[in-house]
């Protein structure tokens, strides 16, 4: 029973400086053979309400967001966006919305991967977690073709920030 408890505690306080180090909004990557998984986190100095509507208006995102190129649709319960993105201009990714889950949780994705927005409150601001994972049993095949996340992700959460402090 000491042994678990220890190992509870244990895990708890390393889940806790993960999320501190994540919150200086830098992106971190984890590779595995059939997966790949990028998050980030930011703090904002704005209310949740305000950064959720931020994330909601699609037809807004390239006014805003420096690594949008456009983005269609109703990013709303069941909703379906199309994405194009400055890693892969050529490319529209057609999305689905998976989860709506105002104003905390928003997931969207398609058969290779989930982009989720998790939006915490802590100490008068709000923590913004952005975490994407793609991959499958085909991953292997197409990794390669795939640009690395961390940079864009930095930017946008950059964008982010900067849109919802203005207000």
């Amino acid at each position: 029973m000491r042994i678990a408890l220890k190992l509870i505690i244990i895990l708890i306080m390393k889940s806790q400086v993960i999320s501190a180090q994540m919150a200086d909004g830098k992106a971190k990557t984890t590779k595995s053979t059939f997966n790949r998984k990028t998050t980030i986190s930011i703090k904002i100095k704005a209310e949740r309400k305000e950064i959720w509507k931020i994330l909601t208006n699609a037809h807004k995102y390239p006014k805003w967001n420096s690594t949008i190129v456009s983005l269609e649709g109703s990013i709303e319960p069941g909703g379906k966006i199309r994405l194009k993105s400055t890693l892969d201009p050529k490319r529209t990714f057609k999305l689905k919305i998976k989860e709506y889950t105002a104003p905390r949780k928003l997931v969207w994705g398609d058969g290779k991967g989930n982009r989720s927005f998790t939006l915490k409150e802590i100490e008068g601001q709000v923590e913004v977690i952005m975490t994407e994972k793609i991959g499958g049993l085909m991953f292997p095949l197409y990794a390669k073709y795939i640009p690395p996340f961390d940079q864009s992700f930095e930017q946008f959460m950059n964008d982010l920030k900067q849109e919802a402090e203005k207000k």
